[in-house]
Order: C-alpha cells, then structure tokens, then sequence
C-alpha cells in the first residue's frame, strides 16, 4: 500500500500518516520551535523563498515549513481522509 501525500505547496508533499499538527507560525512559541528544529538539523523549508504562513509538525520531530494558510492545508488534509472512507470513492484492495 502506498503513503498518502499531502500537498504543502510548489509540488511539495509530506506523508499524511506522520502529520501531528498544523499550526499557524506567528507565536513565539512556534517560532522558538522552528529555530529548535533549525539547529537539531530537523527543518525542512518548502515555502520556495516565500513568506511561512504554516508550519507542520511530524511524529518523527521533524518540522515542515509552508507557504500555504494553515486552513488550506487542513481542507486537503481532511479531503484525503474522506476520500479514504468505504463507499466514498476509494477503491477496496
């Protein structure tokens, strides 16, 4: 069975399963968090040379950078996991 991708922008994807949090980048706290990950050699910027207007959280500490709103990416994230439900266009294997 193949992971399912979750479109962060500019042709960017993160494993659906690993997505602990979707979080908006402007508190201090979420800040602190990216410089942490940023020197733990964890960061991954896939904003493109734009502005972060999300960052995501994963199981495995690593923490995705996004130029996309956070609401954006929580509507893909939550299509992803309706089109997984039986009977709602996913196909039984």
């Amino acid at each position: 069975m193949a992971a399912k991708l979750l479109n962060v922008g500019f042709g960017n994807m993160v494993a659906v399963a690993r997505v602990i949090a979707i979080v908006d980048p402007g508190s201090a706290p979420m800040k602190r968090l990216k410089d942490e990950a940023k020197q733990a050699g964890k960061l991954v910027d896939a904003t493109n040379g734009r502005r972060t207007r999300s960052i995501i959280v994963t199981d495995s500490d690593h923490v995705v950078l996004s130029a996309i709103q956070p609401e954006t990416i929580a509507q893909r994230f939550e299509a992803d996991a309706l089109s997984d439900r039986p009977g709602k266009g996913s196909q039984a294997e």
